[in-house]
């Protein structure tokens, strides 16, 4: 079982909202970034473009997207963005993530960053590792050994 139930998504909306609460309350903080709605933009498209496209693989794959039943999966999903990264829907939101922190221009948001990578890998990506690893033996610690967990 996973440490937690709560699903990944909401906990990247949580941190974004968090961010936006900080730059709210201290707004005295925001630094001035050349090209930031560019950049901003440029990395929240860049994670839902990887977002979509790792979720389409699972759907090719006719195994779960389900964050919180990886137990459930029919398959191991190891080609396509896969290749690079073990979690690239994780990657994903972290660049939505790296995003709206750059729109919000506070660099207090960099440590929300911080706790984002922290709190999925340790109750989600992990435990993730340990259930696939369960259930599909050599094959998964033979990819795990390849492939990196974020980049």
């Amino acid at each position: 079982m996973l440490k937690t139930r709560v699903p990944p998504p909401l906990v990247a909306l949580c941190c974004a909202g968090l961010m936006w609460g900080v730059a709210e309350l201290w707004p005295e903080l925001r630094v001035s970034i050349p090209l930031q709605w560019i950049w901003a933009l440029l990395l929240i498209g860049a994670g839902l473009a990887i977002d979509l496209v790792s979720v389409a693989a699972f759907f090719k794959a006719r195994t779960t997207v389900t964050p919180l039943a990886p137990e459930k999966a029919s398959s191991l999903v190891t080609g396509g963005l896969y290749r690079f990264t073990r979690n690239p829907m994780y990657l994903g939101m972290l660049l939505i993530l790296i995003g709206i922190a750059l729109f919000l221009a506070s660099p207090v948001n960099i440590a929300i960053l911080g706790v984002f990578v922290a709190y999925i890998t340790a109750f989600q990506i992990k435990p993730e590792e340990a259930l696939l690893e369960a259930k599909f033996g050599e094959a998964y610690r033979e990819y795990k050994g390849r492939v990196r967990r974020w980049l």
